[in-house]
């Protein structure tokens, strides 16, 4: 059998674990909240906006070039008015199959502003 005195010391250190996991948790909720505060006010002033759906229409030819979804060579090519952009890609084969997100070398002949 336990003593009174070993019981309460289970009693207290079991009291001090709630109170240590309910700081952690308390700590936790707090930094979600912070950083879904933080992500709204960049959404909200337009520094972090995330690229969706048309908006890669409108995006501009650097030197390199993320592809989209639905882009080509050709449509990459009529877009950022790069006649040679096939041969200066020579580690994509097919110029019709190209997976969106790869990274390619682009050389606009007219300056877009």
């Amino acid at each position: 059998m336990a003593s009174p005195s070993r019981k309460k010391s289970m009693k207290s250190s079991i009291a001090k674990a709630d109170a240590a996991s309910w700081y952690c948790a308390m700590v936790l909720v707090t930094l979600i909240l912070l950083g879904t505060l933080k992500e709204n006010s960049l959404t909200a002033t337009g520094e972090a906006e995330a690229v969706r759906g048309t908006q890669f229409l409108a995006r501009p030819c650097d030197e390199f070039y993320v592809v989209g979804e639905g882009e080509t060579l050709h449509t990459i090519s009529d877009k950022c008015s790069d006649p040679y952009i096939v041969e200066k890609n020579p580690h994509i084969h097919d110029p019709d199959d190209v997976i969106p997100g790869i990274v390619i070398k682009v050389t606009p002949s007219i300056s877009r502003k």
